[in-house]
């Protein structure tokens, strides 16, 4: 094993700096909106992110000065207006219950409202990075991106759908929900070394574990927002030279933490992880949160999956 004090000064100053700089952003979130002629149809929502610019992009040009946010000073960049196109950029995430008013208006004077409103689950909790906006809804243009929708919803399903079967029968999995149910003397995991840390938003407690054949971490995390929920959106293992991605098992105690409550999550990692062509290989294990930065990252050692 590597010096443990040299491990927990990596560790805490990976979860104190990586909040403030490092941001992961996930694919490309492009979606598609039909107009309706409907006269009481109401605003559409458009799902923005702290930080995170949203494009709303349209089938002829926009009137800047008839093109407005409300409301917008202190939580939004000013309006980007050109071409077709508008650019909203929120300063911070909205809290759940916040929503904004925009009114674009095209160059033929139609009115288009929206309502900007924080990732839900119904856009599988990610902002809108671009959205296609048509009033001809049998337009060539139209037709090919609503295709597009159809087939990156289809595969989002199949692969949620086989995620949860995989983890039906999986002994990694299994084991991670023991570690974040607190059951960890039901398992062969022992704990090696355990590190707090706090940054503005949170409290953070991470404990890596050694077990035979395998290797595991549990994160606690302490919500000390006063308004927003934190939520786990991705996590990933890989190599820490190259880059490879390797595969974990991770169960989560509750889908979000709520302002001023605690959650935990675990990782299992079987030691054929960490095995590079025959040769073992240390691991990154890293966590982000909900607005794409990076909480944090723990480097596992390849010796705690032990013989």
């Amino acid at each position: 094993m590597r010096n443990p004090l040299l491990s927990q000064l990596a560790l805490l100053l990976v979860l104190v700096a990586s909040t403030a700089t490092a941001r992961d952003r996930e694919k490309v979130t492009v979606r598609t909106l039909l107009l309706t002629e409907h006269p009481s149809e109401s605003a559409h929502r458009v799902y923005v992110s702290g930080q995170v610019a949203t494009v709303l992009r349209f089938e002829q040009p926009c009137e800047p000065s008839r093109t407005k946010l409300l409301g917008w000073e202190g939580r939004f960049e000013p309006l980007l207006v050109g071409g077709k196109k508008v650019v909203i950029e929120p300063l911070r995430d909205l809290a759940p219950d916040e929503d904004v008013p925009l009114l674009v208006t095209l160059a033929d004077g139609t009115e288009i409202a929206f309502l900007l409103r924080p990732p839900s689950p119904e856009s599988w909790g990610r902002p809108d990075q671009q959205v296609n906006v048509f009033k001809d809804r049998e337009s060539y243009d139209a037709m090919l991106s609503t295709l597009y929708d159809t087939l990156q919803q289809k595969r989002q399903l199949e692969q949620e759908v086989e995620r949860l079967r995989t983890e039906e029968t999986s002994a990694d999995h299994a084991l991670a929900s023991l570690l974040v149910s607190g059951a960890s003397k039901q398992t062969l995991f022992q704990s090696k070394q355990t590190w707090f840390v706090e940054d503005a938003d949170s409290d953070i407690m991470v404990t890596v574990y050694s077990g035979k054949g395998k290797a595991a971490v549990v994160v606690n995390i302490k919500n000390r927002d006063p308004v927003h929920s934190w939520r786990l959106s991705k996590s990933r293992l890989s190599t820490v030279e190259g880059g490879d991605v390797r595969p974990v098992a991770l169960r989560a105690e509750r889908p979000e933490i709520p302002p001023g409550k605690s959650g935990s999550f675990a990782f299992v990692a079987d030691r054929s992880a960490f095995l590079s062509k025959g040769r073992p290989e240390n691991l990154i294990l890293e966590f982000f949160r909900q607005d794409g930065l990076r909480q944090g990252y723990v480097v596992l050692d390849h010796r705690l999956a032990r013989e």
